[in-house]
């Protein structure tokens, strides 16, 4: 079953956050919110608009951040997020073939090794993410 997402016009925004609706238009040809549009092509504005308007206030109300400033800005939280969900997936990959990287260590003779080692020791390493 999908589930219906809620959306906010324009004008609901700009009350609830106390903007100006044209702060929010400009917001949108500056590229830093995509609200999506309606059949009638009213502004739609969705809870993760709704988020990521927040954190734009946040940096132009509270930091003085000007909108290059916070269009770099969120560009960058962007690759972060993605750099993170990347390394995420590649722990979790890890983790479930830590035995076959385990015996594919313990089948290199020495003389196979780059660096010759007297005794190769492989440690699984847990970390719950989440928790730092």
């Amino acid at each position: 079953m999908k589930r219906k997402v809620k959306t906010y016009t324009i004008s609901a925004v700009a009350e609830l956050y106390d903007i100006h609706p044209q702060t929010l238009r400009l917001y949108e040809r500056e590229g830093l919110l995509k609200p999506s549009r309606s059949i009638g092509n009213t502004r739609l504005y969705e809870d993760c608009d709704l988020e990521r308007l927040e954190v734009i206030l946040a940096l132009t109300r509270d930091l003085g951040v000007n909108l290059a400033g916070v269009e770099i800005i969120l560009n960058m939280r962007e690759k972060m997020d993605a750099m993170q969900r990347e390394f995420e997936s590649f722990l979790k990959y890890l983790q479930t073939h830590a035995g076959e990287i385990s015996q594919q260590f313990e089948g290199l003779s020495n003389s196979e090794a780059l660096i010759p080692i007297s005794r190769l020791t492989v440690t699984k390493v847990y970390r719950n993410l989440s928790e730092e």
